[in-house]
């Protein structure tokens, strides 16, 4: 499928071409000997598992409780038609300016400057960091799910679970790029569709089994409290779109690049249509206002199938960690290695160690946080607020209409419909950042106050 908007390429001025720092051309230059080796099937794959993460959409009931039907229903909807079109937006950025920029902080820079190279790495960060923190307590929270249905009297806490998934991801972080991953992330778009399958059908069964006239759907509690859930819940939609990986995606892709990653993304999002929507709106329907955060914890009977959900989302999540721990090891990457040793064995030992001591360091300290606080929804709220929300909504928007500007004259009336819709999307978009953090501090503060650290939840 291709994206029916102007080229940014064909008129790309050679004068106003950003050059990259040394680090950063060290980094181009190593991605650039690779080339892109991956079909369209191998993007989708990639997308989906970082976007399709049961730590992704298995709030999104939760959210919909919090807004009630109208407002859930059409924040799910344009979300989904927002996020999609954003996506088509950053992949048709590519060698807009004649030179490949294989990760998002050198196209923000390309486009912006040095104030969009260090935007984009700070919001990338919180994204990625964030996101881990979240998925790493929900599939602590599943595997004790899982030893709990065979070990009912155990004594693992869910700090054990997290600290055991964190262990298997330093393993997987010695793999050298996203590229490495492919068949992995194929297991996981596949756990993906296990997952949304498993748990709708569960989620139905265990609906029929209420007596429906005792589930609520009325929005609770006094007008503060609904407006903070509110907010929370914006954040919570924003999170579950979460991609700040596009173009580092993009650059495994063999040539035609964009055809091929705007292939990727429409099969990524068929999936996510296919099972966001239907694990959403069946989980709000089965338990109506009183539906948990993660919605596997709101369901009861058969518990082998719950199992089997469990084991669905621990497989989907690891890829899916994968892919947005890659960022913050490029970073480091960038700048530990911009020297290379003459002796090829010596930098292959070099990198190796470098590699295993900060994967470890990162390792260390995501599961500290995820253990000490296993808040799971207030960390999907923030994330989704203060990261994805401008990765994903508001810089794709921009960009493309910064990189445009210069072919306006030759499609005006095109140009001003495009511009109309980008600055609509940024200045709604920019509000639910704002109030999605509201929402989500006000939530984390109380979490705290409720429980102490390393509460086994």
């Amino acid at each position: 499928m291709s994206l029916p908007l102007p080229d940014p390429t064909a008129e790309a001025p050679k004068d106003e071409q950003v050059e990259v720092d040394h680090e950063g051309q060290v980094a181009q230059e190593e991605e650039e000997a690779k080339h892109g080796q991956g079909t369209w099937r191998h993007a989708a794959f990639h997308v989906a598992t970082t976007i399709a993460t049961p730590a992704a959409y298995a709030p999104l009931p939760f959210a919909l409780a919090s807004l009630g039907w109208p407002l859930g229903v059409s924040s799910l909807v344009g979300a989904t038609l927002a996020t999609w079109y954003s996506s088509f937006l950053v992949a048709s950025l590519w060698k807009w300016d004649g030179k490949k920029h294989v990760t998002y902080r050198h196209l923000a820079k390309s486009i912006f400057g040095f104030w969009g190279y260090w935007s984009i790495a700070f919001f990338q960060q919180v994204a990625s960091i964030g996101n881990n923190i979240a998925i790493q307590i929900a599939a602590g929270s599943s595997l004790k799910a899982v030893y709990k249905y065979y070990h009912s009297e155990g004594s693992l806490t869910l700090q054990h679970f997290i600290i055991f998934f964190g262990a298997f991801e330093l393993l997987l972080s010695q793999l050298p790029d996203i590229h490495s991953l492919r068949w992995v992330n194929a297991l996981c778009t596949f756990s993906t569709i296990g997952f949304a399958g498993t748990t709708i059908g569960v989620t139905i069964y265990n609906g029929k089994k209420i007596d429906r006239k005792s589930v609520s759907y009325s929005l609770d509690g006094s007008s503060s409290s609904k407006a903070f859930r509110a907010f929370n819940a914006l954040g919570a939609i924003a999170f579950s779109f979460g991609d700040a990986m596009l173009p580092e995606i993009q650059n495994t892709v063999r040539e035609p690049a964009k055809k091929n990653m705007y292939k990727g993304v429409s099969a990524a999002y068929g999936v996510i249509v296919l099972s966001y929507w239907q694990l959403a709106f069946t989980g709000y329907w089965a338990f109506g206002s009183q539906v948990q955060p993660y919605i596997l914890s709101s369901l009861t009977v058969p518990q082998w199938t719950i199992v089997m959900a469990n084991l669905f989302a621990v497989i989907q999540i690891s890829g899916c960690f994968q892919i947005y721990c890659r960022p913050t090891y490029a970073y480091f990457e960038e700048g530990l290695l911009s020297h290379k040793t003459t002796s090829t064995s010596h930098f292959w030992l070099r990198k190796t160690l470098i590699r295993l001591a900060f994967t470890s360091i990162y390792m260390v300290l995501i599961t500290l946080v995820a253990a000490a606080m296993p808040f799971f929804g207030d960390f999907v709220s923030i994330c989704g607020a203060i990261g994805f929300t401008p990765l994903d909504f508001v810089f794709p928007a921009l960009a493309y209409l910064k990189a445009r500007r210069r072919r306006q004259t030759q499609n005006t009336k095109m140009y001003l419909s495009l511009l109309l819709l980008n600055f609509a999307l940024v200045a709604w978009f920019s509000v639910v950042a704002v109030l999605g953090c509201i929402g989500a501090v006000k939530f984390i503060v109380e979490d705290v106050k409720t429980y102490q650290f390393f509460h086994d939840m």
